[in-house]
């Protein structure tokens, strides 16, 4: 008898504001989800958010990070960043962590840091060996608005990827998931009627293990990007 494949490993990248224990925190219903398949391995962000920009967290007491900054010590997706602070140092720290703690197979992000887990997307399908990832798992992602992150998104990203959309999502809405999802290959969606988290309910255990399975060791070649669509929605 074959030896079990063994699970696969997930970078996980949190959200602004947030860190790697309240990542931890917040996806139990997720990791649950997908024990057996696939492990989450989540960092922090090099930046501390001031208290003065952050929002209370009462179950929290580690200070909230970020990824980047669009202005002085602040962020906000929506914003087109003239002088954007932070993205060398946190693609440093994602390339570290993924030379020290490897190997990943593939990525998770959620909110910005799902847009910077499409940023690394970017970078490893023009061949920076900084990221051997073969995939990312965006959830509730974005693509930057900074002139001077456009370079990131001038060519089609040829690298699996499935994006998790929330339609009542009300910090990143749809359409600005769905514009990340367009810069993509054949990307995979997976609709949602949630907010601004990271869902794990039935249907979307079976989409997140449907696409997964395409790189479990041990299962054969990756299917090609898009394979196993998983909403009707166009992108």
């Amino acid at each position: 008898m074959a030896a079990e494949a063994r699970p696969l490993r997930l970078l996980a990248l949190h959200g602004y504001r947030q860190s790697a224990r309240r990542l931890h925190q917040r996806t139990g219903a997720l990791r649950k989800a997908l024990r057996g398949r696939a492990e989450l391995l989540p960092i922090d962000a090099p930046h501390p958010v001031s208290s003065a920009t952050a929002q209370d967290d009462p179950d929290g007491d580690d200070p909230p990070r970020g990824w980047w900054f669009s202005g002085p010590g602040t962020f906000e997706a929506g914003e087109v960043a003239a002088a954007p602070e932070g993205l060398e140092e946190s693609l440093l720290v994602v390339a570290a962590a993924l030379a020290e703690q490897g190997p990943f197979d593939g990525l998770l992000g959620f909110s910005q840091g799902a847009a910077l887990a499409a940023m690394v997307c970017a970078l490893r399908a023009r061949g920076d060996p900084r990221f051997p990832v073969a995939f990312a798992v965006l959830v509730a992602g974005f693509a930057s608005r900074a002139p001077a992150h456009g370079h990131f998104y001038r060519d089609p990203i040829a690298l699996p990827t499935l994006h998790v959309v929330g339609d009542t999502d009300a910090v990143i809405a749809a359409p600005l998931s769905m514009e990340l999802a367009r810069c993509f290959v054949e990307p995979v969606v997976l609709a949602h009627p949630g907010g601004h988290f990271i869902p794990a309910a039935a249907a979307q255990k079976k989409a997140y293990l449907e696409f997964l399975e395409r790189f479990r060791p041990g299962q054969g070649q990756a299917e090609p990007p898009g394979v196993g669509e998983v909403s009707e929605r166009s992108v």
